[in-house]
């Protein structure tokens, strides 16, 4: 299967939950101000994550396209609801 169909079902699951969705669209505020590493530094001494969320989410942290894109997929789908 396509990934761009993967895609838009991560951002429809993202969507559909709020503290998801503020999550992403703050990593992709942060990536876009260029202070995305911090926001990871933090995410590290989170003690309410467990290890493998940390890991998910500096990866995801690290793919801007990808942020770009749930931002624009997020804010777009907003708009028409």
């Amino acid at each position: 299967m396509d990934g761009r169909w993967e895609d838009l079902e991560s951002f429809v699951a993202i969507s559909q939950d709020d503290d998801a969705r503020r999550i992403f669209l703050r990593m992709a505020a942060l990536s876009q101000a260029g202070r995305l590493p911090g926001f990871i530094d933090e995410i590290a001494r989170d003690a309410d994550l467990d290890d493998e969320t940390k890991g998910q989410l500096a990866e995801l942290a690290q793919d801007a396209d990808f942020l770009l894109a749930v931002e624009d997929f997020l804010v777009r789908t907003t708009r028409f609801h």
